[in-house]
């Protein structure tokens, strides 16, 4: 994932970009960076995060800094921002999202007698190099963006920021993902998390629409280029990765993730397969909300029967090594022997990705005394890596758990029947519920169902990305 943070003001920014990026460290774990405009030029730094956060990373190079314009990203991916030089003139460029045909942009550059990139150590181009190769390649940056954003495969939303202090920003053509805009009395800013901006005093503005580009300056904002009429924003915003204060399309991400416990208490009890237990809790950290949803709408208490030690690993910088990612896991997970010995446990996940470490929570729970141990997962079972973003990306989709039970109970003919393994009123959804159950070890297992999910979420179905589950576009 990734997200960005700019500022175009009457006054000094470089606070305000700080901790505007700093509030969007839960979106990546790789690099981050900050550049500056004012008379005298530009000043740009990128660090690493792997090991270190973002806040204090940078806090030493907060005294060189000065401007009333800025930007600054999470990335998950590439260093970035990058500063360009072209015919369109000298700026600043951030980026998120996915470009799933990189290599053969790179070679159609070589075909048309480009003659190189700058080559990352693992001889990759940097994607947002490559953006800022395809917006030169028009006449204006609004031509450009355009014509970037026709061309990637994927997923593409930026923020520029021109010499003279001007932020452009664009969203990505199926709005995919949110820019939101904040106004304060000396300006304005730009931002993925709408609660960034609260914090540091900004309102409420406007929010961009699928595929539109928007110039920013201290003065307001205007628009370069109108919004689409279709939009397909990331379900996981609110499932998954959104922080509780944001807002998406005027939807809260805590109140939906209460909702959507709700929704899917109320489809079991309906079912009639709501097992009898003694507490309802949520895998820390984004299941709680769920599971605070589910346990108040089937009257069951709510209870943390094991906490995550984060002040030495936050998530933030976990280790990049799955060794340590794994022993970390473990290591972090502090169990309460008095919510836990004898008791029948249900735990509400965010979702169930490759299910490797939710194994190992469950043989802890059992460890430290469980009774029994009940799973419910707050979305579908995922079928399809991420072709838009990087929830759910991987090596193949084999990683799913689902598609691999899928694949180990009837091998290449289950991959014809996707659609009714995802569903768990039907022969073979059941018989996937089984097998994960027993390889997980769980009493019971529960997906909430598309419908519940999009009903949770509460806008118009037909603008939101299900890819994950559905493999439609």
């Amino acid at each position: 994932m990734g997200g960005f943070f700019g500022a175009a003001s009457s006054r000094d920014v470089v606070l305000d970009v700080f901790f505007g990026v700093d509030y969007h460290s839960h979106l990546g774990t790789r690099r981050a960076g900050m550049v500056f405009v004012d008379e005298e030029g530009f000043q740009k730094e990128i660090h690493s995060i792997e090991n270190t956060p973002f806040r204090t990373r940078f806090e030493d190079d907060l005294p060189g800094f000065h401007g009333m314009s800025g930007i600054g990203c999470i990335s998950d991916t590439d260093p970035q921002p990058l500063l360009v030089r072209s015919h369109l003139g000298t700026f600043a460029l951030t980026t998120v999202g996915a470009i799933n045909n990189a290599e053969a942009l790179v070679d159609e550059f070589f075909d048309c007698g480009e003659k190189q990139f700058m080559a990352m150590s693992s001889g990759k181009v940097n994607s947002t190099e490559l953006v800022a190769a395809l917006i030169n390649q028009k006449g204006s940056f609004v031509e450009g963006i355009k014509h970037a954003q026709a061309k990637v495969e994927g997923s593409l939303t930026l923020l520029l920021m021109t010499d003279d202090g001007t932020i452009i920003a664009a969203r990505d053509a199926m709005g995919r993902l949110p820019v939101l805009i904040g106004k304060d009395e000396a300006g304005y800013c730009i931002s993925f998390e709408s609660f960034a901006y609260h914090k540091l005093g900004y309102d409420d503005d406007y929010e961009l629409g699928p595929g539109e580009i928007v110039r920013v300056t201290a003065q307001g904002f205007e628009t370069l280029a109108p919004a689409g009429d279709r939009m397909r924003i990331c379900a996981f915003l609110w499932v998954y990765y959104g922080y509780p204060n944001s807002n998406y399309e005027g939807v809260n991400v805590e109140v939906m993730r209460y909702r959507n416990g709700a929704v899917m208490a109320r489809d079991e009890a309906l079912a009639g397969t709501l097992p009898a237990v003694d507490y309802v809790a949520g895998v820390p950290d984004s299941g709680v909300p769920h599971a605070i949803g589910y346990a108040q709408e089937c009257a069951t208490p709510f209870a943390r029967p094991f906490i995550k030690y984060t002040p030495t690993w936050a998530r933030s910088f976990m280790p990049t090594n799955q060794e340590v990612r794994n022993r970390v896991a473990k290591m972090k997970q502090i169990h309460i022997p008095e919510l836990i010995e004898g008791k029948k446990l249900l735990f509400v996940d965010d979702s169930i990705v490759r299910g490797t470490q939710l194994r190992e929570t469950v043989d802890f729970l059992y460890g430290c005394g469980a009774d029994e141990v009940h799973m419910r997962s707050a979305c579908p079972p995922l079928m399809f890596s991420c072709k838009y973003l990087s929830f759910s990306s991987s090596k193949s989709e084999m990683d799913l758990i689902a598609r691999r039970v899928v694949q180990d109970l009837e091998g290449d003919e289950g991959q014809k029947h996707l659609a009714e393994y995802a569903d768990a009123s039907t022969e073979r959804g059941a018989c996937m519920l089984r097998t994960i159950c027993e390889q997980l070890g769980f009493d019971s297992l529960g997906y909430q169902s598309l419908p519940g999910m999009l009903e949770a979420i509460g806008i118009d179905p037909a603008q939101v990305c299900t890819y994950c589950w559905t493999g439609e576009e």
